[in-house]
């Protein structure tokens, strides 16, 4: 990775960084008022359901079905505790069946040789 990249990385993550400030200003507010909260979590489930969505019928196509399906239970678990241990666990699925497949394919080659 390079040096710009990674210094890049870090300052995002800074929580004294302008937009982190920003938006814990605006969640701080949200949360001070009962329906808007309710409404801002029923638009981060239904914009996180919709995003899961479209990366499953990503999946059998090529391209970042995983990756969308991935980055939709982000979303829902920036709200919702369930999302991140459920995203957490297809997360260690997916990475165990992928070594499987790629020490399957690894025997596969070598004993093809």
């Amino acid at each position: 990775m390079s040096e710009h990249l990674s210094r890049d990385m870090a300052s995002g993550s800074d929580p004294r960084h302008p937009v982190r400030r920003a938006l814990r200003r605006a969640r701080t507010w949200v949360d001070g008022h009962r329906h808007l909260l309710f409404v801002y979590r029923l638009g981060v489930a239904l914009l996180g359901t919709m995003i899961i969505a479209i990366g499953v019928l990503l999946i059998p196509l090529p391209g970042p079905g995983w990756l969308i399906v991935f980055l939709g239970f982000a979303v829902l678990g920036t709200e919702f505790a369930w999302a991140r241990r459920f995203g957490a666990f297809l997360k260690r699925i997916v990475t165990q069946a992928w070594a499987w497949w790629r020490a399957r394919r690894d025997r596969r080659v070598a004993s093809s040789s």
